[in-house]
């Protein structure tokens, strides 16, 4: 593990969406929407008992046909809008884009989220001039999310830079494994007890939001 001020430098910030900027299902929880996605499902397969919306997307990729997939893919977007209008920001989550816009830092997010929640908040929050580049969720394509590098690799052009430039924040372990393939530098947000342990793949960690801006400032 690096010191984060060693990974945190002048280049372009890679942000997830759900996680470091805002807890994305606070006002409608996730085993909620991926229970009415399985019952956009059920009348043509009978997946297994789910409660996280995008391993239903996954399922009805690798299980269905198109149709159901995209069917699925619309189901979700529409949820997902719902739920960036109930989202909890996430501590701290402001004042690291704003000192990275202080600092000229340029700032991406790239999430498995819909391009359009993310917007949708961005614009709710006040945060969009604080952005650079939104890559959401590649449409009705689960098998180009993350950890498919393919996100990140997208945002990084976005930004106009290079991947040894830029540093990616992620909360989860397929943002750790997109960073790597992607060859970027990545930090993982360990928002919950147990992370800290599991991100061994990282070349940091933290625990909030407010070390990232300590580092940026």
């Amino acid at each position: 593990m690096q010191q984060l001020d060693e990974v945190v430098g002048a280049g372009p910030l890679l942000l997830d969406f759900d996680g470091p900027i805002c807890a994305m299902f606070a006002g409608l929880p996730a085993p909620l929407v991926a229970a009415d996605l399985v019952r956009v499902v059920t009348p043509l397969a009978d997946p297994p008992g789910m409660d996280d919306p995008l391993a239903v997307l996954r399922w009805a990729d690798e299980h269905g046909s198109p149709a159901l997939t995209a069917a699925v893919e619309e189901a979700l977007i529409a949820a997902e809008l719902v739920a960036a209008g109930r989202a909890r920001p996430t501590p701290y989550a402001r004042e690291v884009l704003a000192a990275a816009r202080a600092k000229g830092v340029p700032v991406a997010v790239v999430s498995n989220n819909s391009a359009a929640a993310i917007e949708l908040y961005l614009a709710r929050q006040g945060l969009t001039g604080y952005v650079d580049a939104v890559v959401g969720r590649p449409r009705a394509d689960p098998r180009r999310m993350k950890p498919d590098p393919g996100p990140v690799l997208d945002a990084i052009e976005a930004v106009g830079s290079t991947p040894s430039r830029c540093t990616l924040i992620g909360d989860s372990l397929t943002d750790i494994e997109a960073a790597r393939a992607a060859g970027v530098a990545v930090i993982g947000y360990a928002n919950k007890p147990w992370k800290i342990g599991a991100f061994t793949h990282a070349d940091a960690v933290i625990t909030s939001m407010s070390e990232v801006v300590a580092a940026l400032i």
